[in-house]
């Protein structure tokens, strides 16, 4: 066999072995999400988990931990591009449990482990409810081509917003673009149309169809999956346990 012919052989088992990683994490965690607003869904969504609860050792592996991108050109990633920990993560602008996440999690991991230069936090669009979160995703994307995502990010999410009702409407979306301190409008509404923005937001999609993923907010850390908005704590146990293992 020649390494032409092996390599992509292999490459293909990692990344069925990456997709089985996911999909058994999904459906022995009992905090899987579903895309439905069931009562279920929102008492998993709270239910505090544990990290061997949330993955297992195999999950750490080279097909997941390749995932990281580390481009420190990247507009829509958060911390050093060499810091031992990354974090990724598949949410979609109007999924209530990505808001809480964003809300409340995201600004503790920055001041704790971000800012320290432990942890380097990786966004990819996944919108999965509709036209106003594909739109909201072009528009995130977008307003990262002027260096101002995590700032829109911040803006979209300050609020509890109600699905399809108009919230991420192109009206909607250019305000709160200046409210993230976009200046150049014009340049932002050419981007948010383009194909460029549609190509990155389904190469994103994409990539987490492969792993299994079905519902937001999904994150991998290190190559380790947690499912939904779970406790800060959860987050902290993880991100210290990776950064442990990276040392060794």
């Amino acid at each position: 066999m020649t390494a032409s012919t092996s390599t992509p052989r292999r490459s293909r088992r990692r990344t069925i072995a990456a997709a089985a990683v996911l999909v058994v994490a999904a459906a022995t965690a009992v905090f899987a999400l579903t895309l439905d607003d069931s009562g279920d869904r929102d008492r998993a969504a709270r239910e505090p988990v544990t990290v061997a609860e949330s993955s297992s050792p195999e999950a750490a592996d080279d097909s997941l931990l390749a995932l990281a991108r580390r481009d420190p050109a990247d507009a829509l990633a958060i911390g050093h591009a060499d810091a031992p920990v990354v974090m990724i993560e598949y949410s979609d602008f109007q999924c209530p449990f990505c808001g809480e996440f964003a809300r409340t999690t995201k600004p503790e991991l920055l001041r704790s482990y971000v800012d320290k230069g432990v942890l380097r936090m990786e966004w990819r669009n996944f919108p999965i409810f509709g036209e106003e979160s594909q739109q909201a995703a072009q528009a995130a994307w977008a307003a990262g081509q002027q260096k101002k995502f995590w700032e829109f990010h911040d803006v979209a999410y300050g609020k509890p917003r109600d699905r399809n009702s108009g919230e991420f409407s192109s009206d909607k979306l250019l305000a709160m673009a200046r409210e993230a301190g976009v200046k150049d409008m014009d340049r932002f509404q050419a981007d948010m149309a383009s194909d460029k923005a549609r190509n990155a937001v389904q190469q994103d999609r994409n990539e987490g169809y492969n792993l299994g993923v079905t519902s937001t907010p999904a994150f991998l850390i290190n190559g380790r999956p947690i499912l939904g908005a779970q406790p800060t704590a959860t987050f902290k146990e993880a991100i210290e346990a990776a950064a442990k293992a990276a040392e060794q």
